[in-house]
């Protein structure tokens, strides 16, 4: 199985194809199981989480054609973890966006048992800020590196520092999202220079990176972006769709 990351703003039901990998997925994986349909488990820990979490299903819904799908919502509240039954026997794991750092202290305690499900087959969607905690060192959503700014910031009110955290580890390179929309190639670029990761994805909005066995697949309108540290400097490349 796979680990599906979404860079944002695929939020209308005109988005629905680019998640039907994701459920495609869930749904085989509840078939070996012997479910008629897939228990997937939605969490948003975005300020307006319940409206977040219902309208992420309603896509993941649509994006099965019409196939039922058992949802398990779960609207997770500031300063309180997300628990282990809400991932508890299911057939796809798909996180929303919001703040980086909610999203991900919100996981926090469950990041060993999301690494043991998705390596035991169950597939994972990540958006927006549900796609950078995915990975083993997640960025934060600081726009600053020693003190320069790295990524477009309110002229009024000066940004932090960018700081990298632990990740869940699903996938071994940082993740960025909303990079071509937001001006956040700029950062990925200036987080590989500086020493910060060893390497980065960005992911535009309205596209999938599908990590998975073989080569990566990209899926949707826009691109990924990889970039490595090279002799002097980085290399900047793009995966395309």
């Amino acid at each position: 199985m796979s680990v599906h990351l979404i860079g944002g703003g695929a939020t209308t039901i005109a988005d629905a194809a680019l998640h039907a990998p994701f459920v495609a997925e869930a749904t085989l994986r509840a078939a070996q199981a012997g479910r008629a349909r897939p228990r997937i488990a939605v969490i948003s820990l975005h300020p307006e989480a319940e409206e977040k979490a219902a309208a992420l299903g309603e896509l993941l819904t649509a994006a099965g054609t019409g196939s039922p799908i058992d949802l398990h919502l779960t609207a997770g509240r500031p300063g309180e973890p997300i628990r282990f039954a809400a991932i508890a026997d299911v057939d796809g794991i798909a996180v929303g966006g919001g703040n980086v750092e909610t999203v991900r202290a919100g996981l926090e305690p469950v990041f060993g048992e999301l690494r043991r499900l998705v390596a035991g087959g169950v597939p994972y969607l990540g958006v927006s800020a549900g796609a950078m905690i995915a990975a083993e060192g997640s960025l934060g959503s600081g726009s600053r590196i020693g003190g320069v700014v790295v990524s477009p910031e309110d002229p009024d009110e000066p940004g932090e520092e960018l700081e990298i955290a632990v990740g869940i580890g699903l996938v071994d390179v940082a993740i960025e999202v909303h990079v071509a929309q937001r001006g956040m190639l700029s950062r990925l670029v200036a987080a590989v220079e500086s020493g910060m990761i060893a390497g980065g994805l960005g992911i535009d909005e309205r596209t999938a990176l599908i990590v998975g066995e073989g080569a990566l697949r990209v899926e949707g309108s826009g691109s990924v972006w990889r970039v490595l540290p090279a002799e002097g400097g980085v290399l900047v490349s793009t995966l395309g769709s």
